[in-house]
């Protein structure tokens, strides 16, 4: 499959098959579409997101046992927790995420709304069009002057990191496609200026496709491969998503 129409017909048929509301009960999405409240949907979102590698059912299934610990209510845990009520997470455990990082996670996140005005502000702050900034911006606001094992789970794409699960986070907050994954909540980041969140599955499946040509996943691909779907459809590139991620996961393309 050569030809960048040919192309650019299976990738818009394949996006429209994943992209759908059935898609949601299988995918960590699924835990911020439990909620209602804006602030509630960042939280959950941003906490899923954070342990998105791996098994699916088993990262939903954490996610949940998350959401259960912080009483069902994410953005008053993280502004009126205790120490002893945050300190109560730890005995959360998922692979490598322990309950040391998330009580780092919800530290970070109370300063995060109580000085610097929520998720959404933080990832604002930097962004003039170019995403990567905020992502940079956003893991200084985040990590502070910590040097603790929790970094390793804060993607750092200034050291080539792909940035997969931030780039998932933005991808559900900023897309509004009307189609009942993504939230499309955060209305002042453009989605063409969204990047893939590159994987294993997203990158085979690119690879095949002839979109990326670059053999490791590091930012230097995410670069790449996003620039090829931007040629594709300027206006919402990440729409291609679902094409790639479904084709690989759900098809062994």
């Amino acid at each position: 499959m050569n030809d960048i129409a040919e192309i650019t017909e299976f990738l818009n048929e394949k996006a429209d098959q994943y992209n759908r509301i059935g898609f949601i009960e299988t995918d960590p999405v699924s835990i911020p579409h439990r909620f209602s409240l804006k602030e509630d949907i960042e939280i959950s979102g941003f906490l899923s997101a954070a342990l998105a590698w791996g098994n699916r059912k088993a990262i939903i299934k954490s996610a949940n046992q998350l959401m259960e610990m912080m009483d069902e209510s994410p953005l008053d845990f993280v502004v009126n927790s205790s120490e002893y009520e945050i300190n109560r997470l730890g005995k959360f455990v998922y692979r490598t995420f322990n309950g040391f990082d998330i009580q780092f996670f919800i530290r970070s996140l109370k300063k995060i709304y109580q000085y610097h005005g929520g998720l959404e502000s933080v990832f604002m702050h930097d962004y003039k069009g170019d995403l990567k900034d905020s992502l940079i911006y956003f893991r200084k606001v985040f990590m502070g002057d910590a040097i603790v094992r929790t970094g390793k789970h804060v993607a750092d794409v200034q050291k080539g990191s792909t940035g997969k699960r931030l780039n998932m986070y933005l991808r559900w907050m900023v897309r509004n496609d009307n189609r009942g994954v993504d939230f499309g909540l955060w209305k002042d980041i453009n989605p063409g200026h969204l990047y893939l969140p590159l994987d294993l599955h997203t990158g085979n499946v690119g690879r095949k496709l002839g979109l990326l040509k670059r053999k490791q996943n590091d930012w230097k691909a995410v670069d790449d491969i996003t620039s090829v779907l931007r040629k594709i459809d300027s206006l919402d590139p990440i729409k291609y998503d679902f094409a790639l991620f479904g084709l690989g996961v759900f098809e062994k393309f």
